[in-house]
């Protein structure tokens, strides 16, 4: 006897065509990565601690010297946020954005997007720090010591709110004490005003002048140019006279002027690490766009509350954040894909189940 197969019925194909479907779902999330504990390269966590031990010394010097003790700004005592409005203030700050740097582990995040940039030990690398957010040099000294890496560091004095705004602490005393300290030792590529077309304009007649002054003295080179071109220009000159085709990433911390540049374009960039971006018309690029043009990466932090959305980093914490593995950030990441496509497959087999009952009664 021949036996003849009969052909699907519509509720018989749908059922197949999604039976078959559900295997693949299931075989795709079989196949994903399991939650495994894989400890991260040392280096996050030497970071971490070198950025919690700078934090401490800055914090017992501004507590002996009665330098930024206003608690309400700074409940946690670190001297790290300075006066809302100064002689130096720049524009207008977000505290929390502020206090929310003061967290180890952003120098721990910084090593991890280095090597994502393929920076390896002994590479040089260039920085340029406004003073709005002195956590982040730290954090980014901090990165750049324990990878043994050469920085070409540029600092800006002038400041956003709650930043390094006080004339008395500014950016650059920070990071002289630290190098008192022993905790970096590296030379200053050159100092700047900051603010408005990074001259200062905006600042009281005599800070633009005191800082000129300390510059000479110390003998470091400082960036005074009458427009925003020109001075990007001498940055640009310094990073790249010596062992320039070497820099192999650049750190901007920050919104000032000479890295930002005038196009708007500048407001779409994300923040984190940058490899391309389309580029603006000559004449409006800052030193971001001038390194990206050179295919050099670009660490960009400056969207704060978005860097911490994005790294899993905290929000204006109520403490100092203990050091957090840079691979649980990971792990999370993929345990929140897995939760993604299981609450999308639920709803999908629910819309199965509604479709099959109307084939089902329209026998």
């Amino acid at each position: 006897m021949v036996y003849q197969l009969k052909p699907f019925d519509r509720r018989s194909k749908f059922l197949f065509i999604n039976g078959l479907f559900s295997l693949l779902v299931l075989v795709m999330i079989s196949l994903l990565p399991g939650r495994q504990s894989i400890p991260s390269p040392p280096e996050f966590k030497k970071a971490a601690d070198i950025m919690k031990e700078s934090i401490e010394i800055i914090s017992s010097y501004c507590q002996e010297n009665s330098i930024n003790i206003d608690e309400q700004l700074d409940p946690l005592k670190t001297g790290l946020i300075g006066p809302e409005m100064t002689e130096i203030t720049t524009s207008i700050g977000h505290l929390e954005a502020k206090r929310s740097t003061i967290n180890p582990n952003f120098a721990s995040l910084i090593v991890a997007l280095l090597k994502e940039a393929g920076v390896r030990r002994n590479d040089t690398i260039a920085i340029a720090c406004s003073g709005s957010f002195p956590a982040l040099m730290i954090a980014s000294l901090s990165a750049a010591r324990v990878m043994d890496l050469y920085p070409k560091i540029i600092l800006s004095i002038g400041a956003s709110s709650y930043g390094a705004t006080n004339m008395d602490f500014t950016l650059f005393d920070m990071y002289d004490l630290l190098l008192k300290n022993r905790i970096f030792n590296y030379n200053l590529t050159a100092i700047s005003p900051g603010g408005i077309n990074d001259t200062g304009s905006e600042f009281e007649k005599d800070a633009v002048t005191r800082i000129e002054v300390t510059a000479e003295q110390l003998g470091i080179p400082f960036i005074y140019e009458e427009n925003l071109l020109s001075n990007i220009e001498v940055r640009e000159s310094l990073y790249f006279k010596e062992n320039g085709a070497g820099i192999k990433a650049f750190i901007n911390i920050g919104g000032g002027y000479a890295s930002m540049g005038t196009s708007s374009r500048i407001l779409t960039l994300s923040p984190g690490l940058v490899r391309e971006a389309p580029l603006p018309e000559i004449g409006t690029q800052g030193m971001i766009y001038k390194m990206l043009g050179r295919d050099i990466p670009v660490i960009h932090l400056l969207y704060i509350k978005g860097i911490a959305q994005k790294y899993n980093l905290k929000w204006d914490p109520v403490s100092i954040p203990e050091y957090r593995d840079h691979a649980s950030n990971v792990e999370q990441n993929k345990s929140s894909f897995r939760l993604f496509i299981g609450i999308a497959y639920m709803i999908y087999f629910s819309f199965i189940l509604i479709h099959y009952n109307r084939l089902k009664n329209m026998r």
